[in-house]
């Protein structure tokens, strides 16, 4: 069975989503970030890094949401969320995943820590101006790769939208995708309307 330890509303989201599109058995088990439960003992155990998600599959420990989700695609092959291997989509695949841990989501964390996260004496203005500036051009990258295509590789949903999906709903709550590009509002539209993303968000 597998297990996933997941606290909603953080990059846990990913592989709870991914497991939904498997549809495959698994356990969830909630990690209260509030109370600081991936600081116990017992949990750093499995994650030393004291943060979520940590997936167990038997003897298994996985921590790193872009590696669970990878890990999980491959181990349901039959599912068909990741490009057979050696083809040029697995290529962009593996292109897409590494964007949205290395391109989209740096900008957009430091939005969140100095509007956010970090108490008000502690946040810098200018840090936040850089970050939006940064993160509209990333954005535009991922807008233009979207012209004619209903996901990231084509009509096929995979992993990569999983990933890059979750990173843009999260810019989206926090009000930072606005409505000046033109692919981005509906892929996200697409994304927040499959039952997987749904029922992940949901618990």
């Amino acid at each position: 069975m597998l297990t996933l330890y997941h606290s909603p509303q953080s990059r846990s989201i990913r592989p709870r989503w991914l497991l939904e599109e498997l549809g495959v058995p698994f356990e969830v088990k909630l990690v209260s970030l509030t109370d600081n439960d991936q600081k116990k003992p017992e949990y750093l155990k499995l994650n030393p890094n004291g943060a979520v998600p940590t997936l167990v599959d038997g003897d298994l420990v996985l921590w790193e949401s872009a590696a669970i989700c990878q890990y999980l695609a491959d181990k349901y092959p039959e599912k068909r969320l990741a490009p057979p291997v050696e083809t040029p989509e697995r290529g962009k695949y593996y292109q897409w995943i590494q964007y949205a841990m290395s391109g989209i989501e740096p900008p957009a964390v430091t939005i969140f820590m100095h509007t956010m996260r970090l108490p008000e004496a502690e946040r810098v203005p200018a840090l936040v101006d850089a970050a939006k500036t940064q993160l509209g051009g990333v954005i535009k990258i991922v807008d233009d790769a979207l012209a004619g295509r209903e996901w990231m590789l084509g009509s096929q949903f995979t992993a990569a939208d999983v990933m890059v999906g979750s990173t843009l709903v999260w810019c989206q709550m926090m009000g930072i995708v606005g409505d000046r590009y033109a692919n981005v509002p509906g892929y996200l539209a697409r994304c927040g309307a499959r039952p997987a993303l749904q029922r992940a968000s949901a618990a």
